[in-house]
């Protein structure tokens, strides 16, 4: 009998008849696969289909029988039953009377064939193309910050910006899920927007959004982006050419400066200190200069309101446009945050970046820019030969969530966990690690640290890896081939408060040596 592939490295003989039901160890590998996947009924439903699609059964070939698979998966006979029914009623199953299931003969009915390779015989010679001759760019060679894949598998993940099951709000999102999917919602967000935005997230965005921070916009003012990344791509792309100088903040945030170096050479870093990025001569021939004035990337320090209103003086006497992503805004401690830069910007020379992505869900990719009429329409074109526009059903969503107001209230929680997490961070530090040096956390969701000299943050990470820690190693936030090598950037977003402490202990431990 053959044996039909199996990507699994698994193998299901069969005949086009019947397959042997003693195949215990492979259904239940199978079904963990999918454990993701919902109910349990979803998720033998995509078991089976997987099996089918990848030729474990073949059209022809009997099911393991009902009995069968809920003994071997541990669920109700009832459960896989219904499953069987679903797959019936699509098609890629067909009962038979007193026999069982069989996929059914046209299961795989208009999927090309796989190729065939004759056994013994050597195929042909091609000479591919030599990409690396062909490649104008080299993306990948520049430096980017790194995260374990399996970070939330890790007991002790001090990793920034990654999401946080345990505080989102789920009930109020499937809420806003669900009635995305009404017949008048669907009809909303489905068609083709082209190069529009979608309007009920437009509204959100001008009226509750950015007056929270200061800003009061035009509809025409505003584009929805797919990040704050992707807005940053989209200035560097229409605004610099090979020598235009761009000022960015050092250390600063790596994918801003990568976006920038696609395009210009004349990246150039600006120092920052206690109060944000310092304004002096180095900004002497600026073009246009990036900043993250709420919380600074990756020093967490906020611009003062005098070194603001000095920037955009200086924006203004030299010609200098500024490029405003208002980092972790709404993750904010005081009482009273201070109002984005944009909000005192009288002559039009701030283009403000905003993102949903940093707070709501990291996966749901929606962010928002601001700018004056003309250079939106530009963008709004550029971004069009790019994706057309972000999913318009997860703006759809999104713009529900904040009009029923579950935004401001997940925020207020937010900051509330988050507050609680700098504090136990803050004492297991200063406990553990008192020759470690960091700012008080006044908000956002990281602690930028300073360990002694000699220390080496990159080679700290690795060791901590293999003891289930992770920490970011700060050197990628600097400019230039030599970055200082013992900072490093602790997150507390996605570690719970009670690991915090245990974590650092076993961190220090590490150095102590």
């Amino acid at each position: 009998m053959p044996t039909l592939p199996d990507p699994s490295g698994l193998s299901l003989k069969s005949n086009s008849v019947r397959v042997p039901r003693g195949e215990s160890a492979m259904w239940v590998r199978l079904f963990k696969r999918f454990e993701q996947r919902g109910s349990l009924q979803a998720r033998i439903r995509d078991m089976l289909t997987h099996a089918v699609h990848e030729g474990i059964l073949a059209p022809g070939s009997v099911l393991p029988s009902s009995r069968f698979l809920a003994g071997e998966l541990g669920v109700s006979r009832l459960t896989v039953t219904r499953a069987l029914e679903h797959l019936c009623d699509n098609g890629l199953i067909t009962p038979r009377a007193r026999s069982g299931h069989y996929v059914s003969a046209d299961a795989l009915r208009g999927r090309a064939p796989m190729p065939v390779l004759v056994a013994g015989v050597a195929a042909p010679l091609r000479r591919s193309p030599v990409w690396e001759s062909r490649l104008k760019l080299r993306p990948s060679a520049q430096r980017n910050i790194q995260k374990p894949a399996d970070w939330q598998k890790l007991p002790y993940p001090f990793i920034y910006g990654q999401f946080d099951a345990s505080l989102f709000p789920l009930a109020q999102w499937r809420e806003c899920a669900m009635e995305s999917m009404h017949v008048g919602a669907i009809r909303s967000w489905a068609p083709d927007h082209i190069d529009r935005d979608h309007e009920p997230l437009i509204d959100q965005i001008q009226q509750r959004l950015l007056p929270a921070r200061g800003i009061w916009a035009r509809r025409e003012e505003i584009l929805v982006t797919a990040g704050a990344q992707h807005a940053t791509f989209l200035l560097a792309q229409l605004l610099a050419g090979p020598r235009t100088v761009i000022g960015i903040e050092d250390p600063g945030y790596p994918d801003a400066r990568n976006n920038f170096l696609l395009r210009t050479a004349a990246v150039r870093p600006l120092a920052v200190d206690e109060e944000g990025l310092v304004v002096g001569t180095s900004l002497s021939g600026c073009r246009y200069v990036y900043v993250t004035p709420s919380h600074q990337c990756p020093t967490t320090v906020t611009m003062s309101l005098a070194r603001r209103q000095k920037l955009l003086h200086h924006a203004e006497r030299h010609d200098v446009v500024v490029i405003e992503d208002d980092h972790e805004s709404e993750l904010n401690f005081a009482s009273h945050p201070t109002a984005a830069l944009k909000s005192l910007d009288t002559a039009g020379r701030v283009i403000y970046l905003g993102s949903l992505s940093k707070t709501l869900a990291h996966g749901l990719r929606l962010g928002y820019m601001v700018a004056p009429v003309a250079l939106i329409a530009e963008l709004r074109a550029l971004r069009r030969l790019m994706l057309r526009h972000p999913a318009t059903n997860n703006a759809h969503t999104a713009a529900l969530f904040i009009a029923h107001g579950f935004h401001e209230v997940f925020m207020r929680r937010l900051n509330a966990a988050y507050r609680e997490r700098a504090q136990v961070l803050q004492e297991a530090l200063n406990k553990h690690l008192p020759q470690a040096k960091f700012r008080p956390a006044q908000g956002g969701s990281a602690l930028w640290v300073k360990l002694p000299e000699g220390l080496d943050t990159q080679h700290l990470a690795r060791k901590c890896l293999a003891q289930g820690i992770v920490i970011e190693p700060g050197a990628v936030f600097f400019a230039g081939d030599r970055p200082p090598a013992g900072t490093m950037r602790l997150g507390y977003s996605s570690i719970d408060a009670d690991r915090i402490a245990p974590g650092i202990s076993r961190l220090a431990a590490l150095i102590r040596p």
